[in-house]
């Protein structure tokens, strides 16, 4: 089992990747990575994560359109934050849309509050509903070629989908996703690919799913995660079901309304980063020699302690949360039995 477990976390063979929204996709020297997050590949090109980074909100707009900026924004705010962000987010005629050049550091919290002064609304769902950003699934390697074929990496015609980052000693290539449902009080989301050669999507390494709810005596079950210290390397670590939940918790959400998680729940024992939203827990199906995808990887659990007779402030984040895939099943199967590749 050795040799499917070091599969499981070598970039030729793991199923697991990351989603990032990207900014000015097509623009490299002005493209932005933002909102990480964990995801795996189930076949045909869907791609499962989490859905709760979906309602957060961007910190900073990294590009704006003019249409939006002079119809929405600017009607909303006095002379002085009109100033700012005129300094701020400067006109480029000829693609129509204001770019961030924040120069003055003490800036970035003024132009952050002129966004929430008018309640403009950042999440991440809908600044990719309105194109100023899109998810794309991110596929690295120490080689230039996708998967060492360069027949596939033909498919990858420009700058704007594979480029070299010498920083991080990796080859980077960027495939577009679309969301096709978030299950937010389940804690789910699916992705599927979009405006990608078959080919492609047929090479991606991905994981079978198994829906069934798993006892708490289950052996050999894992959690594939990004390795400790960065988002490059991934890691294989053991899990074990300690209980089980029905779960009740409130998301905050200022624009959309706040929303529960609730339902069934792993109570999982074992290492965990933060960063982790979105893993994927695998046990190992002995008869039929593979490794199976059983849930995702959704909330930190806290204990908390009391230290000196105070216990504001001291938890210790010795569990997590995780989502059976179970809940969603039928969802999920209604999508996957809609498309092939």
């Amino acid at each position: 089992m050795i040799t499917k477990k070091l599969e499981l976390i070598n970039e030729q063979s793991s199923p697991l990747f990351r989603i990032m929204w990207v900014h000015n996709a097509s623009e490299p020297k002005r493209r932005h990575f933002d909102n990480n997050i964990c995801a795996f590949h189930i076949g045909n090109g869907f791609i499962l994560s989490v859905a709760h980074n979906l309602r957060t909100e961007s910190s900073l707009l990294k590009s704006i359109p003019e249409l939006i900026y002079q119809n929405e924004i600017i009607p909303k705010l006095n002379q002085e934050q009109i100033e700012l962000l005129d300094k701020c987010y400067p006109l480029d005629l000829s693609t129509n849309k204001r770019y961030i050049n924040i120069v003055n550091h003490t800036d970035i919290q003024l132009v952050i509050d002129c966004f929430k002064n008018i309640n403009f609304d950042t999440r991440w769902i809908t600044l990719a509903t309105r194109d100023f950003c899109k998810p794309h699934l991110i596929v690295q390697f120490k080689e230039p070629q996708f998967y060492k074929d360069v027949n596939l990496t033909t498919h990858f015609k420009s700058k704007n989908t594979a480029f070299q980052e010498p920083s991080l000693n990796r080859h980077t290539f960027l495939i577009e996703l679309q969301l096709v449902e978030a299950f937010y009080n389940e804690d789910v989301a699916l992705y599927q690919i979009v405006n990608t050669h078959a080919d492609i999507i047929k090479r991606l390494p991905f994981i079978e799913v198994d829906f069934t709810v798993l006892d708490d005596d289950q052996k050999n079950f894992y959690c594939i995660q990004s390795a400790p210290g960065g988002f490059l390397g991934r890691l294989l670590n053991k899990a074990k079901i300690e209980g089980f939940l029905d779960h009740h918790g409130t998301f905050g959400d200022r624009f959309g309304g706040n929303y529960t998680f609730e339902g069934l729940r792993y109570l999982i024992k074992g290492y965990f980063r933060f960063g982790s939203s979105g893993a994927p827990y695998v046990y190992y199906d002995t008869e039929n020699m593979q490794f199976k995808a059983n849930a995702v990887q959704s909330e930190a659990c806290p204990i908390q302690l009391s230290i000196n007779n105070n216990r504001e402030g001291n938890f210790q984040y010795v569990n997590a949360l995780a989502s059976p895939l179970n809940i969603v099943q039928k969802r999920i199967e209604t999508h996957l039995n809609k498309t092939t590749i």
